[in-house]
């Protein structure tokens, strides 16, 4: 056999053991929270698609008066400063070099991953029901009742499968009772010091006492390797 015929031979035999290697399996896409800076999560979401990243921006529409008087139906975030990115992990750095982005969210260095089926279920359901942001009430968080017959009243939220129930406390007697209340009748009660609980966003639909999708953690600035 020539050379050239040996130098032929080889490369082939090369060929077809790289072709029998298994191959690493494409690595998954993930979604993560998007903190901006404010008013930017429409820009940002626009630069995103733009590098082909799959982003998703949820809006829910509100009657805005402008300075004129005149009345208009526009188009807000329904969790400001925020949106979500559907991205793998090498591409994170991408998504940081975006003007207006701030963070992933996450705890300490590294994003948190958000679970698809949440972020699936709210992109299915917002052309089809009514959303509009809502304060989080964490079950066990002090509450007011702003609304209705027991407007004033202040308890403890507590949590049923199909609805919210107001656990409220009678100090003097050390007694308590629970009732049934609509969530949109509540609001956080303030903290000590003057200082207002901290507000995180939640949402509510119309066809259900309360359903809350996302909590929104703490932003942390994730920063690329070097």
């Amino acid at each position: 056999m020539s050379q050239t015929s040996g130098i032929a031979t080889t490369r082939a035999t090369v060929n077809l053991t790289r072709a029998n290697d298994p191959q690493p399996a494409a690595q998954s896409k993930t979604w993560f929270a998007v903190y901006t800076s404010s008013r930017h999560e429409k820009r940002v979401h626009e630069y995103l698609n733009s590098r082909q990243l799959e982003s998703f921006l949820p809006v829910y529409r509100a009657t805005h008066r402008w300075k004129n008087g005149c009345l208009a139906r526009i188009d807000l975030p329904l969790f400001p400063n925020y949106l979500f990115v559907q991205i793998r992990s090498q591409e994170r750095v991408r998504v940081l070099e975006v003007p207006g982005v701030i963070s992933l969210v996450g705890q300490g260095r590294e994003p948190t991953p958000l679970p698809e089926l949440e972020i699936e279920c709210l992109r299915s359901n917002l052309p089809l029901r009514k959303f509009e942001p809502h304060p989080y009430l964490t079950i066990g968080e002090k509450v007011r009742v702003k609304g209705g017959p027991l407007a004033g009243l202040e308890g403890i939220l507590s949590r049923r499968t199909n609805g919210c129930r107001l656990v409220i406390t009678l100090d003097l007697i050390k007694q308590s009772v629970a009732v049934e209340v609509d969530a949109n009748d509540l609001e956080p009660v303030m903290r000590p010091l003057g200082r207002p609980g901290r507000l995180e966003r939640g949402l509510t639909v119309n066809f259900a006492p309360r359903a809350d999708y996302l909590r929104k953690p703490w932003p942390t600035t994730t920063t690329p390797s070097r």
